[in-house]
């Protein structure tokens, strides 16, 4: 892990004057902005990704950011956000964000681990369907004018193996989904997973391949996940099966998958994410995959559903919402996870600060000197950052912010009133 660079102290509280100004991009859905607006926020709602320098200068102002995954927010773009209270990925993965960098600047990233799971398990269950049957072949060639009925290389899903890697969220429930349909399910994780139905974990990712007529990945981006589908391990897949990507673009090596679709060691592939993807639709997309026999190419559409997409932005936006009224971090995905009831006549001061010996020390100090009541107090920690939620008396709980900001191991302190 690098050495987290912390910004110089602002020596002032966030203020909580005027309306919180929230920018949002990519068209997140409406219900994300309905929410926000019925508090009172002002929101900018772009269809659109920005790129890091256009990022960088929109943020100046901005107290809540919201994205999907075309978005990238490196640490250039955090050094001009001094506004910035929370960012919210409006999507399960999060490595479109510089969490480190993040974390030190005092900005928790909130992302949506489970609203649009059952519309990838849909997704990926009727794309099973669909390749077994080798549908799309059928439809292109009717489409053309010609007719087609065989029988050959068309099977019925029920007695298949679907084997699963990666049993979290959505590799569990397409499980559950699949043996609906009569299927026998595999599944392989680098972690214990508790099995849900008739599920079986495998000890290791050839037993899974050697066995299965279906192979769906459910990984996220990590460096252990890059390219763990070479040629190597579609060799090892079973004469005739076929592969499935819906969850990163950089876990599949796309030339390995061609080839071996080329010579028919697979029998069909669906692959809904790429290792580079446009920033928004256009035309002219290239992949070597295409004109490719029972193969179904999608444009990262896995989680593109309305009902998905209506309660991502109500999953994130209740995140951003409980963050900035009461300073709940739970589920933050780079931010020791805090979450307290406010107590009524108090006010709430909110710090994130280096994580070093004596902070709450030197914190507690203030409180002493000024004569303040806490009525109650909570300090979480990670490697870098420590976040304290405290509530004391409003008569002096301004100058108590003040005090706490002016700290040299500050980094961001805000009252929640």
């Amino acid at each position: 892990m690098s050495t987290p660079r912390f910004p110089p102290s602002p020596r002032r509280p966030v203020s909580n004057e005027g309306p919180l100004r929230v920018l949002l991009l990519e068209n997140i859905h409406a219900s994300a902005q309905e929410m926000l607006k019925a508090e009172g926020f002002e929101v900018e709602r772009l269809s659109a990704a920005l790129k890091p320098e256009d990022l960088a200068e929109r943020l100046k102002g901005v107290h809540l950011l919201g994205i999907r995954s075309k978005t990238t927010v490196p640490e250039e773009s955090l050094k001009y956000a001094e506004d910035l209270l929370a960012i919210g990925a409006f999507c399960i993965g999060t490595n479109q964000v510089d969490l480190l960098a993040s974390s030190v600047h005092g900005v928790p990233v909130f992302n949506a681990p489970f609203s649009n799971t059952r519309s990838v398990a849909e997704m990926v269950l009727a794309e099973v369907v669909v390749l077994t049957r080798q549908l799309f072949d059928r439809s292109r060639e009717v489409h053309t004018g010609q007719w087609r009925k065989v029988a050959t290389g068309s099977h019925e899903v029920r007695g298949k193996t679907l084997g699963i890697i990666g049993y979290g969220h959505i590799g569990s429930q397409l499980g559950v989904l699949a043996e609906a349909l009569g299927m026998r399910v595999l599944y392989y994780d680098v972690m214990t997973k508790l099995p849900l139905g008739n599920s079986r974990s495998v000890a290791t990712l050839n037993a899974l391949l050697a066995e299965s007529d279906f192979v769906t990945l459910h990984v996220p981006a990590l460096a252990s996940t890059h390219l763990m589908m070479g040629a190597e391990q579609l060799a090892a897949m079973k004469p005739g099966a076929c592969l499935i990507n819906a969850s990163r673009g950089t876990v599949v090596d796309i030339p390995a998958l061609a080839q071996a679709l080329r010579s028919k060691h697979l029998g069909g592939a669906a692959v809904d994410v790429y290792p580079e993807e446009p920033e928004g639709n256009s035309d002219g997309f290239v992949t070597e995959l295409q004109g490719l026999p029972n193969v179904v190419l999608t444009p990262h559409i896995g989680g593109s559903t309305e009902e998905a997409q209506a309660s991502i932005g109500k999953e994130v936006a209740t995140s951003l919402l409980k963050f900035v009224k009461g300073g709940a971090t739970t589920g933050a995905v780079n931010f020791p996870n805090v979450e307290t009831p406010i107590n009524p006549g108090t006010h709430r001061i909110i710090n994130v600060h280096r994580n070093t010996p004596g902070v709450l020390r030197d914190i507690n100090r203030i409180v002493s000197d000024m004569n303040a009541n806490i009525h109650a107090q909570v300090l979480s920690t990670d490697a870098n950052v420590g976040y304290l939620v405290m509530d004391l008396d409003q008569d002096v709980s301004r100058q108590v912010c003040e005090a706490i900001a002016g700290l040299e191991t500050d980094i961001k302190t805000r009252i929640v009133s």
